[in-house]
């Protein structure tokens, strides 16, 4: 199975080339290919994850079709033999990493929901007493699990860090109508995808979605869904507030970085095998624990 830094498809119009995925245009649809590139910090690491763009794109077409009654998403097909003729000189590369996705106007707003405290929001939680403006209780510890899941959105930066916004500020970017409507959207999925999960053990601590608008003026969810690099997972046998928990994401990654003296710009140190070996088995557990 090859690994993947870049899809490099030279005969298809490349739209965008993200950290992880590079989208090209092939006749009235988008073509989403998935590498085996990973960042941290922001910055795109030289090493590749092997099977991480196939573990990610088979993880998003689950949870497009599992929350489809919920809102309707991009997806087309995931399968090679559907896409159109262009793009079958690169069936070998398409094949499992790949999306054929409709056309949409993208949301400039992350739509971040949480229902436990920590990360960014516990940090914003020692400083404030809240998240995104919202009041929380005082004396809550880290990793603790929150009353109620809650909506904390974040603008969507193409380079450098997303930075936090509250309710209002999301209302004035896209309406206050769309606004209430993703916010309760976001909080079903979010409470769907945690029930599910938590029936295999995992918990689903946050995530982030992002929704467009179709041609026909509706919302749908794009992007990739509920997978290692846009949530967090925790292991629920293990789960403890206040205490380390078990992640299936790239936090063995960070924490190697953290204590490499790197200074956070690229260029980024190089990887050892062991970092390597062990974020690509998080995210193959995951695939594991999700789906099989």
């Amino acid at each position: 199975m090859k690994n993947i830094m870049d899809s490099a498809l030279p005969n298809l119009k490349l739209v965008r080339k993200g950290k992880v995925r590079e989208v090209y245009e092939t006749g009235n649809c988008l073509l989403i290919v998935a590498s085996d590139r990973i960042s941290a910090f922001d910055v795109i690491m030289n090493e590749l994850i092997p099977n991480k763009g196939k573990i990610l794109t088979e993880i998003s077409e689950f949870w497009f079709e599992k929350t489809a009654h919920i809102i309707p998403n991009h997806v087309i097909s995931t399968n090679v033999d559907e896409y159109p003729t262009e793009c079958s000189e690169y069936e070998d590369l398409l094949n499992g990493r790949s999306m054929l996705v409709h056309k949409c106007q993208p949301l400039a707003v992350e739509f971040v929901v949480r229902g436990y405290i920590t990360g960014s929001g516990w940090k914003d939680y020692k400083k404030t007493g809240g998240i995104s403006d919202i009041e929380l209780p005082e004396n809550l510890i880290e990793f603790q699990k929150l009353s109620e899941p809650i909506f904390t959105p974040s603008t969507k930066a193409s380079e450098g860090h997303d930075e936090a916004i509250n309710f209002e500020e999301t209302s004035n970017i896209i309406g206050i109508e769309l606004a209430n409507y993703l916010k309760d959207i976001a909080i079903k999925i979010y409470s769907f995808a945690a029930e599910y999960l938590e029936k295999r053990e995992l918990i689903l601590a946050d995530t982030k979605f992002e929704f467009g608008i179709n041609e026909d003026g509706k919302p749908i969810l794009i992007d990739e869904v509920l997978t290692p690099d846009s949530s967090r997972f925790w292991l629920k046998e293990t789960y403890q507030p206040g205490k380390f928990q078990m992640n299936f994401d790239k936090q063995a990654l960070r924490d190697y970085l953290e204590t490499s003296g790197w200074n956070k710009l690229p260029p980024p140190p190089p990887l050892p095998e062991s970092i390597i070996k062990i974020t690509s088995d998080k995210y193959m557990e995951a695939l594991q624990r999700i789906i099989k």
